[in-house]
């Protein structure tokens, strides 16, 4: 969490949000705590390629504009932190279509938007952590899977045990210098391709 505190002031923010005195107060707070800001408005058909967190405004009706901003994919989005002056079923409603972090609510006051970076930063951090996490857990599954099927082909064709069998997938992996996986998939391949040649009609073969 210290680190978090700590590298705030390395982020570059974004705020999109209609020029007036609220706009004008947020990018002031921003700079008392150090951190690159970035006033936008219009909307941008685009975002800068180097926007860590987006400050946006949410009303009423989304602009069309507003979403197509960010990305579908959690890991391209940047942290969210909503602006909004009042709350109702559509303004609530909003802040969660745009998967916000963290909101803040106008007008600005002295304290509340260093917390709210912070908490919607950890926010973020977190989500892309697990997403990690569950990334690596169905790659896991998946070498798992293949690993299983090649051993199964290798106890086939050679009538042994399914210990025995991970044992030449490893052999055969260490003398070549490469992972298990590889060998597994070569050998899912070989036997797929040997499926293929003799299931062939006979006439093919003729």
């Amino acid at each position: 969490m210290t680190n978090l505190i700590s590298n705030l002031r390395s982020l570059n923010l974004l705020v999109l949000h209609p020029r007036d005195q609220d706009s004008d107060d947020l990018v002031q707070q921003l700079n008392r705590i150090g951190c690159m800001v970035e006033a936008l408005w219009p909307l941008p058909e685009t975002l800068p390629p180097a926007a860590d967190v987006v400050f946006v405004e949410v009303k009423e009706a989304i602009p069309p504009g507003l979403s197509k901003l960010f990305s579908l994919r959690p890991e391209q989005r940047p942290t969210l932190i909503g602006l909004i002056g009042y709350e109702n079923p559509s303004v609530l409603g909003g802040l969660l279509e745009l998967g916000v972090q963290a909101v803040i609510t106008k007008p600005f006051r002295a304290f509340g938007v260093l917390s709210a970076l912070m908490m919607a930063r950890h926010a973020w951090l977190e989500r892309l952590e697990a997403l990690r996490n569950e990334e690596k857990l169905r790659t896991k599954l998946e070498h798992i899977n293949i690993i299983t099927e090649a051993k199964f082909i290798v106890m086939r064709h050679h009538r042994i045990n399914e210990k025995e069998a991970y044992k030449v997938i490893r052999s055969h992996a260490m003398s070549r210098r490469c992972s298990t996986i590889e060998i597994a998939n070569a050998i899912i391949n070989a036997d797929g391709l040997l499926s293929k040649l003799v299931t062939e009609p006979r006439e093919d073969r003729e």
